[in-house]
């Protein structure tokens, strides 16, 4: 009845046979299952979180049945599967399909994916709408774990603080995760109870704007054109071995405005002077239509003209379950040496 989609299902799997088999080796039971964009389905992804199968639509909703078929088409591998489907279709991507009983239990209930000898807890549903784990941010978590050993880490925009759990793990000196948002920073904190971590990570529940102004030197005002500010943590001036910079496409506050189309250099100027000389400034763009030369090229400007000059630049790609069809992908991630 859903021979298209059986046949898509399989050869995702076997596209990912050689990436599964390494990432359970290394400990690592979570990865994309099934990226529509490019696998025959544009608007479907299938995530898995260890038991969590999580089914997700962008442009429309799945027809009828195929939520059961994807169900035992992966249930083979993952005996044990839970599958929530969250149909984001709807506008703002907020999520459209309503669950009860049963269902709403499942997907409200907490579950533990494991990446790299890191445990995360995740829900299929929760008070946001995007899952607590960014999967194709993998390939940075990782970057970060081989880079973190005895250095100090800051992770901007953290969420629920995954990339300050890898550099933690990973024997970081020191880390300081920070998000405006204390509900993710309390799954944050959860996350670093349940681990045996040898360095224990600082949340800091603050407009990034604010901190980083204040961790660069450049100082956070409390009055602006007459307008007092909203309350912030007071900071004195500090540079990181590694600054990790994962900012959203567009946000608003009274502090200033992140845009990674029109102005990534509001941001990368602090997060650079927030970085010590002959430290690693890890900088994300995940706007699919920003161009990435363009994007490295008004970093390398950006960086001369504030007097601190990339050194040296590498791109971090994505790991094989989120292909990409032009080798561009939207996740842009790039490692500075400045």
């Amino acid at each position: 009845m859903h021979t298209e989609l059986n046949e898509l299902l399989q050869s995702a799997s076997s596209a990912r046979a050689e990436l599964a088999a390494q990432l359970t080796a290394e400990g690592t039971n979570t990865w994309r299952l099934f990226h529509g964009s490019v696998e025959g389905r544009p608007g479907l992804t299938i995530d898995r979180y260890g038991d969590l199968v999580l089914i997700q639509t962008f442009h429309a909703p799945l027809a009828e049945g195929e939520e059961a078929a994807i169900a035992d088409f992966f249930r083979a591998s993952i005996p044990e599967l839970v599958t929530v489907y969250n149909d984001r279709s709807a506008g703002n991507s907020r999520i459209a399909n309503e669950l009860s009983g049963a269902e709403l239990e499942a997907a409200e209930a907490a579950h533990i994916a494991r990446e790299m000898g890191v445990d995360y807890y995740i829900q299929g549903r929760h008070a946001g709408q995007d899952p607590w784990l960014f999967l194709d941010l993998r390939a940075g978590r990782r970057r970060v774990m081989e880079l973190a050993a005895g250095k100090t880490v800051l992770n901007l925009f953290s969420y629920t603080c995954g990339v300050g759990l890898a550099a933690a793990k990973a024997g970081a000196s020191f880390v300081m995760n920070v998000d405006f948002a204390e509900s993710s920073l309390a799954v944050g904190r959860a996350n670093a109870k349940m681990n045996a971590l040898p360095t224990r990570p600082r949340f800091l529940h603050s407009d990034a704007f604010a901190a980083l102004r204040q961790l660069a030197g450049l100082g956070q005002a409390k009055f602006v054109r007459g307008k007092r500010m909203p309350p912030f943590p007071e900071l004195e001036p500090r540079q990181f071995d590694l600054v990790f910079l994962d900012p959203p496409r567009y946000a608003k506050s009274p502090f200033g405005v992140v845009d990674l189309v029109n102005d990534y250099s509001a941001l990368f100027k602090p997060a650079l002077l927030a970085t010590a000389e002959g430290g690693t400034l890890i900088c994300c763009n995940n706007v699919a239509q920003v161009d990435r030369d363009a994007w490295l090229d008004q970093l390398q400007r950006s960086a001369a003209k504030a007097g601190r000059p990339i050194r040296a630049a590498q791109w971090i790609m994505p790991e094989a379950d989120f292909p990409s069809s032009d080798g561009n992908p939207p996740l842009k991630m790039v490692q500075l040496s400045v």
